[in-house]
């Protein structure tokens, strides 16, 4: 995420309206606007590979994962969560949902502080999140906070697996991470 875009405070349906003709996409945070980062071939890696995993697993139940561009709306506050899921969508708000179980975020120079403070202290508080998920792509690292262990992280490395209790699925760490090119991966490859 990079800087406020304006000093101004805009309602919560202003920023709606207005997102909705923008190219570029941008959160909401109390009253203020902030322009999305573009992603790098790592990140955009790591979300597709967990995307595609959770949508195939998914795929014939009432669960649902969305990508990068499905808002999640906690109070007044819009982000967009590189992965979310969701079971009970509703079709009425088309544009973000504030019902997730399973929120993913790849991290980033640019957004790790917001990924690992605000994002994180709004996620908690939504009544039907069951896990956040925060990834590293410079290096290979997958913390876990879940609500049934009291928000504690778990960190997940190469040849662990990392299960995702609210929709019964586990995945390697090298599943999650293939084809990321960060130093661990690179030196992981080789020595496979």
């Amino acid at each position: 995420m990079s800087s406020v875009i304006s000093n101004n405070f805009i309602s919560i349906d202003e920023y709606l309206k207005d997102e909705m003709a923008r190219k570029v996409k941008h959160e909401f945070i109390d009253g203020q606007i902030y322009a999305m980062a573009g992603a790098s071939a790592n990140h955009d890696r790591i979300s597709s590979n967990v995307s595609r995993k959770l949508g195939n697993h998914l795929e014939n139940s009432p669960c649902e994962p969305f990508g990068s561009d499905m808002k999640v709306k906690v109070g007044a506050k819009f982000f967009y969560p590189d992965v979310s899921v969701d079971c009970q969508f509703d079709e009425s708000q088309p544009y973000y949902t504030e019902s997730p179980i399973i929120i993913v975020e790849v991290l980033s120079k640019s957004t790790r502080r917001i990924d690992e403070t605000t994002k994180r202290f709004s996620y908690i508080n939504i009544p039907t999140l069951e896990e956040y998920i925060l990834i590293e792509q410079d290096i290979v690292d997958i913390e876990v906070i879940r609500r049934s262990e009291g928000w504690l992280s778990k960190h997940y490395f190469l040849g662990d697996e990392v299960h995702f209790k609210s929709i019964d699925l586990t995945l390697t760490v090298e599943e999650i991470y293939h084809r990321v090119q960060n130093e661990e991966m690179l030196e992981f490859m080789n020595l496979t």
